[in-house]
């Protein structure tokens, strides 16, 4: 089976971010787009006005500036994009890998052992509910 689209969630924590390297790697081994997707529970706006100058700020374009960051530091050339979400991250994964036709999901492994994973992870749920092959990548 060729992999033409991998899906992968990005936060500012590190273990997100080295499954994304992670991802990134397979990408430029298969010739994958790469969808890098992050995820804000809940959105919230901030408009601040001074003078005659007015500016919104919102979490999730913060949270996707940071996201396109991260990304620009890992210098490659895969085809890529950066899209950020409101949702619970785990549902916004998968949702965004069934829209897009995913044949990959790159998750961490972070909080999948112990008693989290009876209480619940975002990679438990994507393995669970993913309409398409997961990679868990050992980060912790």
């Amino acid at each position: 089976m060729a992999i033409k689209h991998i899906v992968v969630g990005v936060t500012e924590n590190e273990t997100s971010q080295h499954a994304a390297r992670t991802a990134v790697e397979l990408a430029e081994a298969t010739g994958a787009t790469l969808h890098v997707v992050t995820a804000v529970r809940h959105s919230e706006n901030e408009v601040i006005e001074l003078g005659g100058d007015r500016w919104e700020f919102s979490t999730l374009d913060q949270a996707q500036g940071n996201v396109n960051r991260f990304v620009d530091s890992l210098d490659t050339s895969v085809p890529h994009n950066v899209i950020a979400l409101t949702g619970d991250p785990a549902e916004v994964l998968v949702s965004e890998a069934e829209r897009i036709g995913a044949d990959l999901i790159v998750v961490g492994n972070v909080r999948m052992q112990g008693p989290s994973r009876v209480l619940g992870s975002v990679g438990s749920h994507v393995l669970r509910h993913a309409p398409c092959d997961v990679l868990v990548v050992k980060t912790v």
